[in-house]
């Protein structure tokens, strides 16, 4: 399975369309790889990461339209998640990473979203 994880730093992102890049976990292979973000245009990144091949996104806070569209696209979420990438991607490996289905309501608070 590959698995997205929008990233900031070495953490997760709080708001998931403002991350700096994407990493890309493979949970058959174990690697890891970094994706730039191509941008913040509403609805693209849902195909974006359908095309790269991902079936999962593990985000901080994700708003109602774009976990809509990740729906649609057949990818799962887990949202509401803060925390290094790769603690987060262990936390993962053995089950103990439970989405909070948080939805961000607003979009002017890029950085600020918990809820």
């Amino acid at each position: 399975m590959l698995i997205a994880i929008p990233k900031e730093g070495n953490a997760v992102c709080p708001h998931f369309g403002h991350c700096e890049e994407f990493t890309l976990y493979d949970t058959d292979t174990k690697v890891l790889k970094s994706v730039a973000n191509p941008g913040h245009q509403p609805g693209f990144l849902p195909g974006f990461l359908k095309e790269l091949g991902t079936e999962l996104v593990i985000a901080g806070g994700m708003g109602g339209r774009a976990q809509e569209l990740f729906a649609q696209q057949g990818i799962e979420l887990i949202v509401g998640v803060s925390g290094v990438v790769e603690d987060v991607i262990a936390l993962f490996e053995k089950g103990e990473l439970v989405s909070s289905g948080e939805v961000c309501s607003e979009h002017a608070h890029a950085g600020d979203c918990h809820s």
